[in-house]
């Protein structure tokens, strides 16, 4: 009997190769996303200090920090998990 190639052999490379190009696009923004949750609150204390929430403009600011830190939370949670 001959040794014969299976055609599924190419759509196996196809798939390892997607998943190394997803790995390597998925890691960087999980990283990024870290340690944008990490700096986020360093811009919030100012914020309050300064302007003590004050008026309308200022509390929109403080509220859309706060949900960017909450966004970054969720999409670095798992940069560098095992």
């Amino acid at each position: 009997m001959s040794s014969r190639r299976s055609d599924l052999t190419p759509s196996l490379d196809a798939d390892v190769a997607v998943a190394d190009v997803g790995e390597s696009v998925v890691a960087p923004i999980t990283g990024f996303a870290f340690w944008a949750a990490v700096a986020l609150p360093f811009l919030h204390l100012p914020l309050l200090l300064a302007t003590g929430l004050s008026s309308e403009p200022y509390t929109n600011a403080f509220v859309a920090l706060l949900v960017l830190n909450v966004l970054a939370l969720l999409v670095g949670h798992s940069h560098y998990r095992d």
